[in-house]
């Protein structure tokens, strides 16, 4: 598969989907051959156990068993960021340390989601916990998802984070899906790689200066993406795919799609409390996804 992820540009990485086996627990064979298949469509990297991929839900022992799964299939660790998805210090650490001893390239680091109406005050302690007990801590991208995580991250807060640990903040990640936060990123901390998670506008925030994404819907249009990250083309059928899946329970309708087109029922799974698509739903959505493509395509 090419290698495109070299050079100081983030690009674009796939937020990986994370497969369910009959047993319910990850299916790292289904997870090396989706990552192979989403790089050779031309990601640059690829994210596991991030939003999409279900992180939240995703032990740490099955965290390690996708790590060395992914090495073993020749995935090198610099093409691989990891999700760290826990309110408790000591869990986050763990998270971390595991990716990062396996050679991951960095992380991506969200907030404890738990507790909410924290302040900065509060916010920059729990984060300075986690990244000074990181040894040898690096390429940390923080991860602003305020509609999941009810805990925004502020542009003023980055800023202390970067002062207190240089070199290891590399960026943040924006899926507020708001382009004055967008902005505000870009402005104040411009230098570092601002990742914008809606596609609808990260074209305008590529123009502006964003260096990627890390990114649902490259688990199923991969190809449409470059254009878009790489030299911040406008595609109308990529904002017509994300409308259509928004308007669904995300993680199901992405898992859908590839269920299908993979010809492997199982990657429909999802791991509780999520659940699947019924079979009214999924083929309203399927139908609606392929009509999107085929209004492109004529």
């Amino acid at each position: 598969m090419p290698d495109n992820s070299s050079g100081s540009r983030f690009g674009l990485s796939c937020a990986l989907l994370t497969p369910f086996g009959a047993d319910g627990r990850v299916d790292p064979a289904r997870l090396v051959r989706h990552a192979a298949r989403v790089l050779d469509e031309g990601c640059d990297r690829v994210t596991l156990c991030g939003t999409t991929g279900e992180g939240a839900s995703i032990a740490l022992e099955e965290r390690g068993a996708m790590l060395r799964a992914l090495a073993l299939a020749g995935i090198a660790g610099e093409r691989i960021h990891v999700g760290v998805a826990a309110s408790s210090i000591a869990d986050a650490v763990a998270q971390g340390a595991q990716a990062l001893d396996a050679g991951a390239a960095g992380l991506l680091l969200a907030p404890p989601f738990f507790f909410k109406g924290v302040g900065d005050d509060g916010l920059f302690a729990w984060f300075s916990a986690v990244i000074g007990a990181l040894k040898g801590a690096r390429g940390i991208v923080l991860y602003h998802i305020p509609a999941v995580t009810a805990v925004p991250l502020s542009v003023e807060l980055v800023g202390r984070l970067r002062q207190a640990f240089p070199g290891a903040i590399t960026g943040v990640k924006d899926s507020s899906g708001d382009w004055a936060t967008t902005q505000a990123f870009l402005r104040a901390h411009g230098d570092l790689a601002i990742l914008v998670g809606d596609e609808r506008i990260l074209p305008r925030a590529v123009r502006a200066g964003a260096q990627g994404s890390i990114c649902g819907l490259a688990n199923i249009v991969a190809r449409r993406l470059g254009p878009i990250v790489h030299e911040g083309r406008d595609d109308a059928t990529v904002s017509a795919l994300v409308e259509a899946i928004v308007a669904r329970p995300i993680i199901p309708a992405l898992k859908c799609v590839v269920a299908r087109d993979s010809g492997d029922p199982g990657w429909a799974a999802v791991r509780a409390p999520l659940t699947p698509l019924d079979a009214a739903q999924a083929r309203a959505f399927l139908a609606e996804h392929d009509t999107i493509l085929r209004k492109r395509a004529g």
